[in-house]
C-alpha cells in the first residue's frame, strides 16, 4: 500500500515531540476510535484540518474522519472518506478502510451507533447500511438516504488538507462533486415506521442533545 511518506512526514514534522509520539502510537483503527471518542465534540460551522484537531483536542464528524483517515494512511490504508447522506439530520463523515477483503469505518459521533465498525463488510454500501438503524434525529425518524463513493484524499495532498485549515473547503467540494448513491427509492423513505421508545431511549444514553440535528 502506498502511505506516502512525504506528506506524512509534513503532517508529523508539524506536531510536537509528545504529540509526534502519541501519533505514532495510533497502531490500530481500533486505537484511532479510541483517541476520537476521547476528543470533545464540536458542533462548529466552521471546520478545521487534523493538526487542529490534534491541538485543540475538539473536533466533529468532518474533522474526525479526516484525522483518521491521515491515522489509517499511516498505518498503510488509503485515505478514504465516504458521506452518509439524510433527510431531516444532519450528514454524516466516515473513514473507511479495507482489510483482508472487507472493510471497516473510524468515525467522530455524539451518538455511539454512528461511530466505528470492525472490518467484516463485503463492500462499503454494507457498511453504510449497517448504520441505518442507529441513524435518526429526535423525533425518531430514521433518516439515513443514501452515500457517496469513497472519496481517495490523496488526490488533494498537494491543498496541505493535513495541516492547512484553509484547504478544508476544497475537501468539501470534491465530497460534494463525488458521485453520490440513494440506499433505496425515495417511495420506501416515506413509509417508513418510526423508532420504537425503547430503542431511540437506549441509543441516546451519553448523548448531548444540544450537538444534535434540531428541525
Amino acid at each position: 500500500m502506498d502511505r506516502n511518506t512525504g506528506w506524512l512526514r509534513e503532517f508529523e514534522k508539524a506536531l510536537s515531540p509528545k504529540q509526534r509520539r502519541f501519533f505514532r502510537g495510533l497502531t490500530s483503527p481500533g486505537k484511532i476510535q479510541r483517541f476520537l471518542d476521547s476528543v470533545r465534540y464540536s458542533d462548529s460551522d466552521t471546520y478545521f484540518c487534523p493538526l487542529t484537531l490534534i491541538n485543540k483536542n475538539r473536533g466533529g464528524c468532518f474533522e474526525g474522519a479526516l484525522f483518521a483517515a491521515v491515522a489509517l494512511r499511516r498505518l498503510g490504508f488509503p485515505s478514504l472518506i465516504v458521506e452518509l447522506t439524510s433527510e431531516n439530520d444532519d450528514d454524516h463523515i466516515l473513514a473507511v478502510y479495507e482489510k483482508n477483503r472487507a472493510w471497516g469505518a473510524v468515525a467522530k459521533s455524539v451518538f455511539p451507533g454512528l461511530r466505528s465498525r470492525q472490518p467484516v463488510y463485503r463492500t462499503v454500501r454494507e457498511v453504510v447500511m449497517s448504520y441505518f438503524e442507529f441513524y435518526y434525529n429526535l423525533k425518531r425518524q430514521r433518516t439515513l438516504r443514501g452515500y457517496s463513493a469513497p472519496l481517495d484524499l490523496k488526490r488533494l495532498d498537494k491543498k496541505g488538507w493535513m495541516v492547512n485549515d484553509g484547504a478544508i473547503a476544497l475537501v468539501g467540494k470534491a465530497l460534494d462533486n463525488t458521485r453520490h448513491f440513494p440506499l433505496f427509492p425515495s417511495r420506501l423513505g416515506r413509509k417508513l415506521s418510526p423508532m420504537d421508545p425503547w430503542t431511540f431511549r437506549a441509543g441516546m444514553q451519553g448523548t448531548d442533545r444540544s450537538k444534535v440535528f434540531h428541525s
